[in-house]
């Protein structure tokens, strides 16, 4: 028998929603027994939650965090907003001039480090808006399962 856990909370658009979220998910994945990858995991809720604040949360608005794990499945993160916009990848160290550069400098590497740290992640449509997501498999009794690979939706 299978056992699936679900957790979500909703977020208003401003800087302490980032904290708070990551301390969400750290209780979630300690009641559930969830410690392997556990930095790994609240990493990527970080850059998750920054970019929709940042990218896809308009003003007046707010995002969805949803945590839910299938025994000895993956647990999967995933980040309901309502903006526009597809997320993509930057390229570390980008030829790039001036004031982009500065910006670039200090910004733009969230999803690369969820590229790097999660076993899956992609982007899925909603209406308005969509769902960012990324996965580690995990199982409760600390063994980790690493299937690396990277999964977009249009």
């Amino acid at each position: 028998m299978q056992h699936h856990l679900l957790r979500e909370r909703f977020y208003r658009r401003e800087r302490q929603s980032v904290p708070a979220a990551r301390e969400f998910v750290r209780a979630a994945a300690e009641e559930w027994g969830l410690g392997a990858r556990l930095d790994d995991v609240l990493l990527c809720v970080s850059e998750l939650t920054t970019n929709a604040l940042v990218h896809g949360v308009p003003p007046g608005r707010g995002f969805l965090l949803r945590l839910w794990w299938c025994a000895d499945g993956p647990l999967r993160i995933e980040v309901h907003d309502s903006g526009g916009g597809q997320p993509r990848v930057s390229a570390p160290g980008g030829a790039v001039a001036g004031e982009e550069a500065a910006e670039a400098a200090e910004s733009g590497r969230g999803l690369l480090l969820v590229e790097a740290l999660a076993d899956i992640w992609g982007v899925g449509e909603r209406d308005p808006g969509k769902i960012v997501w990324c996965e580690f498999d995990v199982r409760a009794d600390g063994q980790v399962c690493r299937a690396r690979g990277v999964v977009r939706q249009a």
